[in-house]
């Protein structure tokens, strides 16, 4: 099953803000952390019940290399990613975007 992966404007600004922050940890990073989050995507649409539910039909998928989980449900034949974040944050983050 391949399915379409939808990211939320929320999301997307989650992933653009870590990837910065990794890009002046140390140049490069920044590049391998969309890397890892572009394969986490295309592991999702490959095989979207593959990943645990945490909260109400919410999904999430952990990123390699990363401790960031990529928080998603599933729409139909679309993955609607609501947040991507660091595993320490606040869990109430991402709830609030359901």
């Amino acid at each position: 099953m391949n399915i379409v992966v939808q990211v939320r404007e929320e999301a997307e600004q989650d992933i653009q803000e870590a990837a910065s922050w990794y890009e002046h940890q140390r140049e490069g990073l920044g590049h391998e952390f969309l890397d890892e989050i572009s394969a986490a995507f295309d592991a999702i649409a490959q095989h979207p019940g593959m990943y645990p539910i945490v909260h109400r039909g919410v999904r999430r998928a952990l990123i390699g290399r990363f401790p960031f989980g990529v928080f998603y449900h599933m729409g139909g034949e679309t993955a609607v990613v609501l947040a991507v974040m660091h595993a320490r944050r606040t869990p109430r983050t991402w709830k609030n975007r359901t």
